[in-house]
């Protein structure tokens, strides 16, 4: 892969891991359009490395918040949403990796996260009546709902940013505090996957073998990359979801994910 490439991907990375359109569905979408047949989830643990610095980066208040008092709510609330997701991931490994390398079901997966997103804005258009939830008011079970969402977002094309702000749209959260909470629970969900994917990548030898059909200057430029973009694509977003509505968000991919059914099922260019 060119440092080119490399950095085509840290830049849809950047922008695609905090908007709500799935980094990692755009990640298999671009590795099938360049023909990279490294390892996909060496690659992608790589990129979102870089967007784990960008997001630490924007939220370093919040973060040292929660590390100068750990035993508080919003400490629990991070745990608790986050044990979905684990579970998931670890019942399903081997089918999660069958998806990144084949993209069987990108296009649909796109549309889900349209339909989940235009079902998050009318659902908050129509309470207009409750004031929104802020963040003293939260509860055990927005977190719970909110991470089982997380879990659905392990597929790639179901957008993690758009599922999570979406259940805390659907439990009547603020929207301010929605994308904040969605981007620190992107946190330990990065981490984990990179302590599990790392552990895996050197037991079997796969780091050394992606490593050398990538190469570590594109590996490096992809990093960099993504963390850059990242940093203002997190900034952008938290301004976006307070100000402004995932309507736009919710036609890209439903038009990204007929693109793609009608290039596996018809037009064969990509798939």
């Amino acid at each position: 892969m060119s440092i080119i490439e490399a950095a085509v991907l840290g830049l849809v990375q950047g922008l695609t891991e905090f908007l709500p359109v799935s980094s990692s569905g755009h990640l298999v979408l671009l590795q099938k359009i360049f023909g990279i047949t490294a390892p996909a989830l060496f690659l992608d643990t790589m990129l979102h490395a870089g967007t784990l610095l960008a997001v630490m980066a924007v939220l370093w208040r919040d973060i040292w918040a929660i590390l100068k008092k750990i035993i508080q709510p919003i400490t629990a609330f991070l745990i608790i949403a986050t044990i979905p997701a684990v579970i998931a991931a670890l019942a399903f490994k081997d089918a999660i990796e069958h998806t990144f390398e084949s993209g069987k079901f990108l296009g649909f997966c796109f549309l889900i996260t349209s339909g989940i997103l235009i079902t998050a804005e009318k659902l908050t258009r129509i309470n207009t009546v409750n004031v929104p939830k802020k963040q003293e008011n939260m509860s055990f079970l927005d977190a719970l709902i909110i991470g089982i969402m997380q879990a659905i977002a392990i597929i790639p094309g179901i957008s993690r940013s758009g599922a999570t702000i979406s259940g805390a749209l659907f439990r009547k959260l603020e929207r301010g505090f929605a994308a904040r909470f969605s981007f620190l629970l992107s946190i330990p969900a990065i981490l984990g996957a990179l302590i599990l994917q790392v552990k895996d990548l050197l037991k079997s030898g796969a780091a050394e073998t992606a490593g050398e059909s990538i190469g570590a200057a594109a590996v490096a430029a992809g990093t960099v990359t993504a963390a850059v973009v990242g940093f203002f694509a997190v900034k952008l977003m938290l301004k976006i979801i307070r100000e402004k509505s995932l309507y736009g968000f919710a036609i890209y991919t439903a038009v990204l994910g007929i693109l793609i059914l009608i290039d596996q099922f018809a037009a064969h260019i990509v798939f």
